[in-house]
């Protein structure tokens, strides 16, 4: 299953065993949407949202209107997956698609984004702040 000194792990397991759901939707987003924080801004005080019911109810705070989308009951929700935009990633291949939103910005951020976290001790660099604060805690170098 797995070639070389690999750790296996219960994420390695899933990886490998990863299907995609056929009839699910599959979505590729830009790197410029898995990599944006805010995508929803308030126009009285800038404040930017990532989802759109949070900025929806913050408008409520400036009396401006606002409504909350709700889906209809009699709507079937399609499983979505989605791939990577980098060509030569392995998840950019439909059947290998991560199964979240939050899976495929986490993947895209950790695997193809900027690393601009450094250990000051072994100067190993990471590209999402929590890595890098967790080896900081456990780098003995």
């Amino acid at each position: 299953m797995f070639k070389g000194k690999k750790t296996l792990t219960l994420g390695n397991i899933r990886a490998a065993n990863q299907t995609t759901d056929p009839d699910a939707e599959v979505l590729a987003l830009s790197p410029r949407t898995l990599m944006a924080t805010n995508r929803y801004v308030c126009e009285v005080c800038h404040k930017g949202f990532q989802r759109d019911q949070n900025l929806q109810l913050h408008r409520r705070g400036h009396n401006l209107p606002w409504k909350l989308k709700q889906r209809p009951s009699n709507v079937q929700v399609k499983k979505r997956v989605y791939v990577c935009p980098e060509p030569n990633c392995v998840h950019h291949d439909p059947s290998r698609a991560l199964g979240d939103l939050t899976g495929i910005k986490k993947h895209f951020c950790r695997k193809h984004g900027e690393k601009k976290w450094k250990c000051d001790k072994c100067s190993k660099r990471y590209a999402v702040q929590s890595d890098w604060k967790a080896h900081a805690k456990i780098c003995g170098t």
